[in-house]
């Protein structure tokens, strides 16, 4: 099923833009970053997506994100949801985390659906997020990014639905 590390978190995410120019037969690069979502307080989800998963799995993937009881309460215990302490989700897409690594060196990605597939299931759970009220930053699908996340607690759980 869906399948996604989660952690309480400040984060942010960067693109890495590729401009290039041909000069005198030459070819220059340059890489700006430019940053294309950042969250506060809450909740840093890399959602993986599985050719099996459908609308059902997205669904219940963000009731789960947006229930789950890992946010500290008033005395330091993980009894709040992100819903119940204000928090904001990061959600950044990540078929590597159908990385099959099994056999060889080289891991592969059989196991994720291709983009066409897992771009949408993304978008619905973060439109299951974003319709309980929470503030819901995303990556950009198919981009190179770079990801800060700066950890805030114990908690990084792997959730499959």
């Amino acid at each position: 099923g869906l399948r996604e590390p989660v952690g309480a978190a400040v984060a942010q995410v960067r693109l890495a833009v590729a401009l290039g120019a041909a000069l005198h037969g030459a070819f220059y690069a340059h890489l700006p970053v430019v940053l294309v979502g950042a969250v506060g307080a809450g909740l840093c989800v890399f959602v993986g997506v599985t050719h099996d998963d459908g609308e059902e799995q997205a669904d219940r993937l963000a009731g789960k994100l947006s229930g789950l009881r890992i946010m500290d309460d008033d005395d330091g215990v993980m009894n709040r949801s992100v819903v119940d302490s204000g928090g904001e989700v990061l959600v950044v897409s990540q078929f590597t985390l159908y990385g099959d690594t099994t056999r060889g060196r080289r891991p592969t990605w059989i196991a994720a659906a291709p983009p066409e597939h897992a771009e949408p299931l993304v978008e619905r759970v973060v439109q299951g997020l974003r319709d309980q009220g929470i503030r819901v930053e995303t990556g950009r699908f198919r981009a190179v990014m770079q990801v800060e996340l700066m950890n805030d607690g114990p908690a990084t759980l792997l959730i499959e639905v």
